[in-house]
């Protein structure tokens, strides 16, 4: 199992990425959540087993059809934080 945060830039807002994500780690059997940050990014932390989670952060490169991302911050740790499922969280 692994864990991973990620910073998505771009024009990832109003594009229903977060809805997206949500539909994908579920697909994947992904555990984490996702948020739209106030500086225009999304922020995902997630975790799995290696090839899903792996999967999942290469989806994050083109995200939904609407999206534009132009970039995708990955940190990976192996300190896992215990999510039970995939949430949509509030903008902070």
């Amino acid at each position: 199992m692994k864990h991973a945060g990620l910073h998505i830039h771009g024009r990832v807002h109003g594009v229903f990425f977060r809805d997206s994500a949500f539909k994908k780690a579920n697909e994947l059997g992904l555990a984490g959540f996702v948020r739209n940050d106030l500086d225009g990014s999304v922020y995902i932390e997630i975790e799995g087993e290696e090839e899903p989670l792996g999967e999942f952060v290469n989806w994050c490169k083109d995200g939904p059809p609407m999206a534009q991302v132009r970039e995708v911050e990955v940190e990976e740790d192996s300190e896992l934080r215990g999510f039970k499922d995939f949430r949509i969280d509030e903008t902070r």
